[in-house]
């Protein structure tokens, strides 16, 4: 099980820890004084109170002992950016995620030993475009973050008789499953995968296999629904 030690309380700071897997993670967060650590507690994380300028304190706490991950989500990035410094001069194998405020800080930060750096507008940003075009994947992807849930790839083979036999694959992508479709494997024409991107759409046949991504449950109900008796409305054109 990794360790990771978050530093700096905010609203993405509780969203994180929230996403971390406690089956998978061992958080501790590192309040810089007793509200802090309290408020932590209260929502019910381990908590310390550390002075992240001393560099006993972040050895008593364990970095560079056995800490795997450390969070740096001060608000200022220039605190940020001592604390990088500092816990990458004790543990050089650490993995070290910062976040900015002012973009020109992110090369400091990399430059202090940083590995990932986050950019929170950017994401805003990004999310914001992906709910509006992606909403399926975004969606699924919101439910595996930090290993909150299960993401699986399997293959499904429409059997004869299936209610997706005939159907196309357009058809089925823009019903309501909490899959996504990757694409269609036409058997027929050998192994190569066709993805469901663009215009050109295909009618499912007998024997092709769907590739879908998703939670494991959700894969299950979808292979229950492809092995239905096939009824001609998911099919019929008008």
């Amino acid at each position: 099980m990794k360790k990771i030690a978050l530093f700096g309380y905010s609203t993405m700071s509780l969203e994180v820890m929230g996403r971390l897997n406690p089956s998978q993670y061992e958080l501790i967060f590192a309040g810089k004084n007793e509200a802090e650590a309290e408020r932590v507690a209260e929502a019910g994380f381990n908590s310390a109170v550390v002075d992240f300028r001393n560099d006993d304190a972040l050895k008593a706490l364990g970095i560079g002992v056995d800490i795997d991950i450390l969070f740096c989500f001060y608000p200022k990035d220039s605190d940020n950016v001592f604390l990088t410094i500092s816990a990458r001069a004790m543990a050089k194998d650490l993995t070290i995620i910062a976040i900015v405020d002012e973009p020109e800080s992110a090369e400091k930060l990399l430059a202090a030993g940083a590995n990932k750096i986050i950019d929170p507008y950017e994401i805003s940003g990004r999310k914001t475009y992906e709910m509006l075009v992606k909403p399926d994947i975004t969606n699924i992807m919101d439910s595996t973050v930090f290993g909150r849930h299960d993401l699986n790839m399997a293959e499904l083979e429409i059997l004869p008789g299936s209610c997706f036999e005939n159907a196309l694959l357009g058809e089925l992508k823009q019903r309501q499953h909490n899959v996504i479709i990757i694409g269609v494997v036409d058997k027929a024409q050998g192994d190569k995968l066709l993805f469901a991107v663009g215009e050109q759409d295909y009618q499912l046949d007998a024997g092709d296999v769907l590739v879908v991504l998703g939670p494991a449950q959700e894969i299950s109900a979808f292979k229950a629904l492809a092995e239905c008796a096939n009824k001609r409305e998911v099919h019929d054109r008008p």
